[in-house]
């Protein structure tokens, strides 16, 4: 997260002091939500790979599902170190429909076009406002070409 380097440490110790508190073993997705006062505030914790970690797929060396597999396997753990800047975007039921309610897909082609970008559909077979139907990972080397990437992507499920 783009946050100040002691939120950042408060936030990896309250994941680790939940970890501990667990005796937790494997992956551990702890979402936390950072206030207007700066504190940090614990909203959900999943003992298993969580929608939040997604980006590790394309991101990361190891994805948070193959370091699952490894802990459940007895194996070492695997490098976890982010490969490239990366951001997660949900695709939600609604990116199926226009402003009046009408079916129409995502511009595939044009999202499909931009560099860094990661598709993932999860088979669903009907859209339904507020569904997660799959997910976008976008990545690139620089914080700027992640953030110009992202936004050119939100424009582009705005627009279809």
């Amino acid at each position: 997260a783009l946050v100040d380097p002691s939120i950042e440490a408060a936030a990896i110790n309250a994941a680790l002091r939940v970890a501990q508190a667990l005796d937790y073993t494997g992956v551990l997705g702890v979402e936390i939500f950072v206030l207007k006062d700066h504190s940090i505030l614990i909203n959900e914790i999943a003992p298993r790979p969580h929608n939040s970690g997604h980006v590790t797929i394309d991101a990361c060396a190891v994805s948070q599902f193959e370091q699952q597999a490894r802990v459940l396997a007895g194996l070492p753990m695997g490098d976890c170190e982010a490969k490239s800047k990366a951001c997660l975007l949900n695709l939600l039921g609604d990116h199926w429909f226009d402003q009046q309610g009408r079916w129409r897909e995502p511009d595939w082609q044009r999202l499909l076009a931009i560099e860094g970008l990661h598709l993932h559909l999860y088979g669903k077979r009907q859209a339904k406002p507020g569904r997660k139907m799959g997910h976008i990972s976008v990545c690139a080397t620089s914080q700027s070409t992640l953030d110009e990437r992202v936004a050119y992507v939100i424009s582009l499920l705005e627009r279809s």
